[in-house]
C-alpha cells in the first residue's frame, strides 16, 4: 500500500483502495467523463494521475453527498474546465 500511496500514477483498482470508492463507480465516472486518465500503449491499462484523481473522487463525493445528480455534477465540472473534452475511451 505504501507503494502505491506514492506513484505518481496509478490503476482502478489502486484507487478503489486509496478512495475506498467501489470499482464500478470509478468506472462510470471514467466514462462519463468525470475523472481523467491516460492510456498506456502498450496494452491499454488506463492510468490515474493518483493526487488529481484522489482529489477530484473527493469533490464529486461531495457534491453528491449535496445531493447533486450525475448530470448537475457533470455540468458543474464542464463550467469549470474540468471535464475532458475529448474522453480518450470513447
Amino acid at each position: 500500500m505504501e507503494t502505491i500511496e506514492h506513484s505518481e500514477y496509478v490503476t482502478i483498482g489502486e484507487l478503489v483502495r486509496l478512495t475506498g470508492v467501489r470499482y464500478s463507480t470509478l468506472k462510470f465516472y471514467t466514462e462519463e467523463g468525470m475523472l481523467p486518465f491516460e492510456q498506456a500503449e502498450e496494452n491499454l491499462t488506463r492510468r490515474y494521475r493518483r493526487v488529481e484523481s484522489i482529489e477530484r473522487i473527493t469533490y464529486i463525493r461531495q457534491l453528491r453527498d449535496r445531493k447533486m445528480t450525475i448530470p448537475e455534477i457533470k455540468k458543474l465540472l464542464e463550467q469549470d474546465g474540468e471535464i475532458e473534452e475529448n474522453c480518450q475511451d470513447k
